[in-house]
């Protein structure tokens, strides 16, 4: 299993989303069941389910397998979702640059992991990405046993059974198919299950072919909270391997916008990647 010691957080996207990130001092976080991972909360349900049903019937408790079953079957019928941003441990890859940087034609941004943490408060949460297929073991499983042991009617309408569903659901942000490993991934995190405590309002990207609903954190209130810039918050900028845009011009858009440290930090990635014409 990979050991989350970096202190430095990748984020690979597009030139639009830059202009976002620094000249608005906005990240959009979005819905976790919109990314390319899409069944990744269902999978660390479904894997919850059959770990319960398993620790039952190997305690002798076989009759209540059919109602845990019953009770999952109910809930993964509900779209729950929550809301992230996505970054990576592994600096100028091709990997990341092909799935999340405009497939090399973006930019990826270097984000001091410290004051992330620190920016994560309240609802907002920095969650390591775990990869595995079983969960067996995991806390979940026990707080299901536990309730089942005394004497909890297994239903969505019991509050402390609804109180488990959400933190399971909460749990399974962090938690992606084997598949996925490679990509040595930490999340921002806004649960759904936080709302009293969240008070941005939603925003809506409106395309030819869909809407799709994003929060948008305000990294300028964010950092002045804990005694930061933003060029503090941000180490780097690389621009893609297969991206047309000008080091130079690219840079005078950042002195241009006030950020002029980060301006002497933007390099081009020495990544081989190279799209191949259709």
């Amino acid at each position: 299993m990979y050991q989350y010691g970096g202190s430095v957080l990748y984020h690979y996207t597009d030139f639009q989303a830059v202009d976002g990130i620094l000249r608005q001092a906005q990240l959009r976080v979005n819905n976790v069941l919109r990314m390319n991972d899409s069944a990744e909360m269902r999978h660390f349900m479904t894997r919850l389910c059959s770990a319960i049903v398993d620790r039952l019937n190997q305690d002798g408790d076989s009759g209540h397998v059919e109602a845990v079953r019953d009770l999952f079957r109910a809930e993964m019928k509900k779209e729950y979702s929550a809301y992230a941003a996505c970054f990576s441990f592994h600096r100028d890859d091709a990997a990341q640059w092909e799935r999340y940087g405009n497939r090399g034609r973006g930019v990826c941004i270097a984000f001091q992991r410290e004051h992330l943490e620190k920016i994560a408060q309240g609802p907002l949460s920095l969650q390591a990405v775990f990869y595995q297929n079983s969960m067996a073991g995991h806390p979940m499983v026990e707080v299901f046993c536990r309730l089942i042991r005394d004497g909890e009617t297994l239903s969505g309408d019991n509050p402390a059974v609804r109180k488990a569903m959400c933190d399971a659901w909460a749990c399974s942000v962090s938690f992606k198919h084997p598949s996925f490993r490679s990509e040595y991934e930490m999340r921002l995190v806004v649960s759904p299950f936080e709302k009293e405590a969240f008070h941005i309002r939603p925003c809506y990207h409106i395309s030819k072919e869909r809407i799709k609903k994003y929060y948008p954190l305000d990294l300028r209130a964010m950092c002045e909270k804990i005694g930061i810039g933003i060029e503090d918050l941000v180490t780097e900028m690389i621009i893609g391997p297969d991206s047309t845009q000008s080091l130079a011009m690219f840079q005078d858009y950042l002195r241009d916008n006030g950020l002029h440290r980060l301006a002497e930090r933007v390099s081009l990635s020495d990544c081989p990647l190279r799209t191949l014409p259709i």
